[in-house]
């Protein structure tokens, strides 16, 4: 019996895609179990195993296993550092060096110079998006979109009555930040200027901290004394 070509190819991109999504869901909501990818993908935890094991052997997931209360342990799967070059870098390379010559060139308050410059084109970008968003949760809907675009992968979740997370599951600019702390710390102003001085925005978590992602609760200022 002949083989199908066609077949055998869109057998091998479907599992491609399959392989991606889990990829992508375990850069944004961190390691997770097969069963769990099972439930989300809606494909039997065996298939889910099979695309995992095939990601390991590239060296792209790598599990911990962790004990329950009863049974045999779970493996939690996540990603690899070398998972970390199939998400945007924004130029890692040139980004440092330029960075560093900067530096050289021009020495600290050049940088400093620099990333104020950097720091008001962003708000002049953002707010002219945001200007006619309506409401604290669409201008953070919309804040986040920017962010995608930009290679972020940022999200936003209701905490409760008026308060929300900006989630963002990858730094495209990892390298560069790490070189240049000022470039995270304009961040957090960055987005504080953005969205008003009604907001009251802290960082809950950091990537550069080694967490798995940045995270910053935000809440509107009403919300927290009571006022309309």
């Amino acid at each position: 019996m002949a083989r199908d070509p066609n077949g055998t190819a869109n057998h091998g991109r479907a599992s491609r895609k399959t392989r991606k999504v889990i990829l992508d869901k375990l850069k944004r909501e961190g390691e997770q179990s097969a069963t769990a990818l099972s439930n989300e993908l809606k494909i039997s935890s065996m298939a889910v195993r099979q695309h995992l094991y095939e990601l390991q052997q590239q060296k792209l997931v790598h599990y911990r296993e962790a004990q329950g209360k009863k049974g045999r342990p779970t493996k939690l799967w996540h990603l690899t550092e070398t998972a970390d070059h199939l998400f945007p870098d924004a130029h890692s390379e040139l980004a440092v060096s330029l960075i560093d010559g900067i530096r050289e060139a021009f020495g600290a308050g050049g940088m400093e110079r620099l990333l104020q410059i950097r720091a008001k084109s962003q708000i002049e970008q953002y707010r002219s998006h945001l200007q006619k968003c309506s409401g604290l949760a669409q201008r953070l809907d919309r804040l986040a979109a920017l962010r995608s675009a930009e290679g972020y992968m940022a999200e936003t979740r209701q905490q409760g009555e008026g308060e929300y997370l900006l989630i963002e599951n990858h730094c495209p600019i990892y390298s560069a930040a790490a070189s240049c702390a000022g470039l995270c710390a304009n961040e957090l102003e960055i987005f504080q200027t953005t969205l008003g001085k009604d907001v009251v925005i802290e960082r809950t978590e950091h990537i550069m901290a080694g967490a798995r992602r940045c995270a910053y609760r935000v809440k509107a200022k009403t919300d927290l004394t009571g006022g309309s």
